[in-house]
């Protein structure tokens, strides 16, 4: 059990923050526990990021940091809003949006659970719909020269009202210009890490192509076709060893829906090589639209 999640919060609730009161406990993270709060001065409700001093150390105070600001000179709406940062005398915080709904990789979990084996893969609309809005938010992200280093469906939320795609945790991203331009280190999630991340070589925003290929694939099958491994090391060592043929078989032949075309996209997107891979957002985003425009004619999701 980390640090995080063995501490007690309780006696935080009612206290002031910034400009917004603590309501209720919402999540916590590896080094982080997120709250529920009203911000009186806008009379919203917003959440509110902390992260304790008595675990702090450099390493997590520079990751938290960075996240805020990297999140904070964004303004997309497919990426969180940061309002405000902040320090208390017990911890470091920042203010954001408050999203009501739910990340991918609960959705996942729903999907693998149904009874019936057509079920247990989401809807084509909903997958493409997700996977174009991320690129879009990415896109933007590249465009400031922020890479995000670990998309995953977990760091990916859904908007339930509007079924808006939202990009959070910024943690790990990397300002990829400038004086200080440097990789802190190995981060991410190794079943989304580029192989040039997981050697902690230079990166730039072709890793989270990557990322959002992994994902693309998962959501388009009953599970990845991966071999089996016991372990994150073991994981690790197959992709660098196996490099494209650590997949066993192809999305088409995994989901009748789909069509041999995808198969390419997905290809494409999670080369080991990165100048194989999509040069940019833009043009992952035009072959889906293009696989769309073919193959799904009645659930077209804008490209621009």
């Amino acid at each position: 059990m980390t640090a995080i999640r063995a501490m007690k919060f309780s006696h935080l609730i009612g206290q002031e923050v910034g400009t917004a009161t603590l309501i209720k406990e919402l999540a916590r993270g590896g080094m982080a526990v997120i709250f529920v709060a009203y911000q009186k001065t806008l009379k919203r409700r917003i959440a509110i990021k902390i992260l304790p001093k008595s675990i702090l150390t450099p390493i997590t105070a520079e990751l938290f940091q960075q996240e805020a600001e990297a999140a904070a000179i964004l303004s997309h709406p497919n990426i969180i809003q940061i309002y405000e940062v902040g320090e208390t005398s017990d911890f470091l915080y920042f203010t954001m949006q408050l999203v009501q709904g739910r990340p991918v990789s609960e959705y996942l979990k729903m999907a693998r659970r149904q009874v019936l084996p057509s079920r247990r893969i989401l809807p084509l609309k909903m997958t493409f719909e997700t996977i174009i809005q991320v690129l879009k938010g990415l896109e933007h992200a590249h465009q400031q020269n922020i890479v995000h280093r670990d998309i995953k469906p977990s760091n990916i939320l859904i908007e339930s009202h509007t079924q808006r795609s939202i990009i959070t945790d910024f943690g790990i991203s990397h300002i990829t210009q400038g004086a200080n331009d440097k990789i802190i280190s190995v981060k991410g999630t190794p079943l989304y890490m580029a192989p040039e991340q997981i050697y902690s070589r230079k990166i730039d925003h072709r890793v989270d192509i990557y990322a959002v290929g992994i994902m693309l694939f998962e959501m388009l099958v009953q599970k990845l076709p991966l071999p089996p491994y016991g372990s994150v090391e073991e994981l690790v060592a197959m992709k660098l060893e196996l490099r494209e043929q650590i997949f066993q078989k192809i999305p088409s032949e995994m989901n009748p829906q789909l069509h041999q075309e995808i198969d390419r996209v997905v290809e494409k997107a999670v080369s080991s090589d990165p100048d194989k891979r999509y040069a940019n957002c833009r043009e992952f985003i035009h072959d889906l639209g293009a696989y769309q425009d073919h193959y799904m004619p009645r659930s077209r999701v804008p490209s621009s």
